[in-house]
């Protein structure tokens, strides 16, 4: 079994990520979106409301399971079964960066492998963080986040 998982802070879950796990749909058998928890950093969302916004976006597809957790990526993948690390690129820095996180989790777990996908033109101009800052001066993130966060945030 292909089991795969996308790790991120996901504070709040764009589009860019949405976008990216459905085209990763086809390569894997399961995908855990992974959540991680830091709780020296105060977010715009609780994990609690992380966890529920997301599971309502993909509520109809079986083979996605949201969860948190903590501590190493690796680690979490081992615990669940996971041979692969799904990774999204927006930029040349991304790589840049991604690549050195990845470099040394094959050196940690040499039979974890991370794939790489680019994001969709349209879509890499979105970050968490460009949404956050949009979000608190009180602008539109209605074309950066799926409905089901735009909604949320709308009612926070």
């Amino acid at each position: 079994m292909k089991i795969a998982v996308f790790a991120g802070s996901f504070d709040p879950f764009t589009l860019a990520h949405q976008d990216l796990l459905e085209r990763a749909l086809p390569l894997f058998d399961k995908i855990y979106i992974a959540i991680g928890v830091n709780s020296a950093k105060q977010g715009l969302l609780t994990v609690a409301e992380k966890l529920t916004t997301i599971q309502s976006v993909f509520k109809n597809i079986e083979t996605i399971e949201v969860v948190s957790f903590e501590g190493l990526t690796i680690a979490f993948c081992k615990q669940v079964g996971a041979n692969f690390l799904l990774r999204g690129l927006r930029n040349t820095a991304d790589f840049e960066f991604e690549n050195s996180i990845a470099q040394n989790n094959l050196i940690l777990a040499p039979h974890i492998e991370t794939y790489f996908l680019m994001s969709r033109s349209g879509l890499a101009h979105i970050s968490s963080t460009i949404v956050r800052d949009v979000w608190k001066n009180k602008g539109s993130i209605s074309n950066m986040v799926p409905a089901e966060i735009d909604n949320f945030l709308k009612n926070k």
